[in-house]
C-alpha cells in the first residue's frame, strides 16, 4: 500500500497522473510537464511536497546538537532564518541534505528529504545517544505526519498568497520564514509556517500547515490562483525546474559516496567550526584536492543525457566521467545534463562527448545555473 498525502484526493480531482514516488502515490504532471514547468517560470506553480519529512530538534543543547551533526554553522542562524546544509558520514559522504529553520533559541525544525527520512532519523538517534555521552538536553521526534508542505513558487506567488494571509510577505527575504496564520474562506484561520524558500530558482514559498487543514488551503490557493495564472505542478516539472537550476537531489548528484566539496557544496561546508561530524574526513578531501567535480554540460548534437550515460572528452577515447541528471531544458529548449567529471576537465567552454546508445554525441561543460530568472 503506497503512502498518500493529505492532498491525495485534490490530485484526482485536478486529473493529475499518479505514479508511485518513493513509496508515495504523488502526481507526476496535470497538464503537461512542459506547460507546468513553463507556467512556474512565467507565471507560478503549486506543488505537493507534503511527502518531505520534518524534525523537531527542541531543548536548551538543540543548538550545539544540530551543530555539531551538521556541516554548516547551525549557531549562526538567528530566530526566522533558515539554513541549507548537509548531513554527513564520519566518513564524508553525504547522509543527506536538508533544510533547518530555527523557530526560537532552542527550537528547530528539520527539513529532510523524503526517500531518506527513516534514514535521517536513525542516524540522528544514534548521533544523539553518543552526543556528550548521551546526557544532552533536548528531545528529537519525527513529526513528518503532522505537516501539509504546500510549494508556492513563481513571479506571482507573493501576489497570490497576500490574498489569503496578513504576514507581511514583502519582510521575508530568501531563507527566512516567518510564523502566523492564513485566512481562507469557509474555515477557521491556519496556523501556518510561510518560508521564502524553494527548489526551483523561482521567487515563491513553502507553506507548512498542519495534515488535515492542507485540503483547504490547496483549494484556496488553486481557486485564488487559476484567474492569475497559477498551475498545478507535477514531479515532472520539480525535476526539469531544479535541473535548470543544478540544484542537486539525493540519489543523483548526492549520496552516501559522494562528498559535498565534489558536490559544490563546500559553500556550506565550515571548516572553521571546533568540530562536526565528517570535519576530519573532509578536511583531508580539501587538502587532497577534489579529483572528480560536479559541472553542468549542453548537448551540441542530437540526444538527451540521462543518469548513467558515460561522458569521455572530445576524442571520444577517455572517460571523464557519468551523468547523474538530464533532460531537454523547457526554458532554453536545448538538452543539458549534470555530471561528474575529471576536475581537470570540468572547466565551462572544455569539449565532451555523452555516448548515448552506443553513439558518441558532441556537447560542450557550460557555466551553470543553466537558467537565470530575469525579475
Amino acid at each position: 500500500m503506497l503512502n498518500r498525502t493529505a492532498l491525495f484526493e485534490e490530485h484526482r480531482r485536478l486529473g493529475g497522473r499518479l505514479i508511485d514516488f518513493g513509496g508515495w502515490e504523488l502526481p507526476v504532471q496535470y497538464s503537461g510537464v512542459m506547460e507546468e514547468h513553463l507556467a512556474c517560470r512565467e507565471r507560478s506553480g503549486i506543488f505537493d511536497v507534503s511527502h518531505m519529512g520534518e524534525f523537531h530538534v527542541e531543548g536548551p543543547d538543540a543548538e550545539a546538537f544540530l551543530d555539531h551533526a551538521m556541516t554548516n554553522s547551525v549557531a549562526a542562524l538567528a530566530v526566522g532564518q533558515a539554513q541549507y546544509t548537509v548531513l554527513c558520514h564520519a566518513s564524508g559522504g553525504i547522509v543527506d541534505d536538508l533544510v533547518i529553520c530555527r523557530r526560537a533559541p532552542d527550537r528547530f525544525l528539520v527539513v529532510v528529504n523524503a526517500s531518506n527520512t527513516k534514514k535521517d532519523f536513525v542516524h540522528l538517534t544514534g548521533l544523539k545517544a553518543r552526543f556528550r555521552d548521551g546526557r544532552a538536553k533536548f528531545a528529537l521526534t519525527d513529526e513528518s505526519r503532522r505537516y501539509t508542505q504546500i510549494a508556492l513558487q513563481g513571479r506571482i506567488a507573493q501576489e497570490l498568497l497576500s490574498k489569503l494571509t496578513s504576514v507581511d510577505l514583502s519582510a521575508i527575504r530568501t531563507y527566512w520564514f516567518a510564523e502566523g496564520e492564513l485566512s481562507v474562506p469557509g474555515a477557521a484561520r491556519i496556523p501556518a509556517i510561510i518560508a521564502r524558500t524553494g527548489y526551483t530558482g523561482e521567487d515563491g514559498f513553502e507553506i507548512y500547515v498542519r495534515w488535515d487543514d492542507g485540503p483547504v488551503v490547496w483549494r484556496a490557493l488553486v481557486e485564488t490562483g487559476t484567474p492569475l495564472g497559477l498551475k498545478p505542478c507535477g514531479l515532472g516539472a520539480r525535476d526539469t525546474l531544479r535541473m535548470e537550476m543544478k540544484y542537486p537531489l539525493y540519489g543523483h548528484e548526492l549520496s552516501d559516496e559522494t562528498h559535498p566539496l565534489e558536490a559544490g557544496l563546500g559553500w556550506v561546508v565550515k571548516l572553521t567550526k571546533v568540530d562536526f561530524v565528517g570535519k576530519a574526513a573532509l578536511v583531508k578531501h580539501k587538502e587532497a584536492g577534489v579529483r572528480r567535480k560536479l559541472v553542468g554540460l549542453e548537448l551540441t548534437g542530437r540526444g538527451i543525457p540521462r543518469q548513467g550515460y558515460a561522458v569521455f572528452d572530445s576524442d571520444g577515447k577517455r572517460r571523464l566521467g557519468e551523468i547523474t541528471s538530464g533532460t531537454q531544458s523547457p526554458s532554453l529548449a536545448k538538452a543539458i545534463g549534470i555530471a561528474y567529471v575529471d576536475a581537470s576537465h570540468s572547466e565551462p567552454g572544455s569539449p565532451i562527448q555523452v555516448e548515448i546508445r552506443g553513439m558518441q554525441v558532441p556537447g560542450r561543460i557550460v557555466p551553470t545555473p543553466f537558467y537565470k530568472r530575469p525579475y
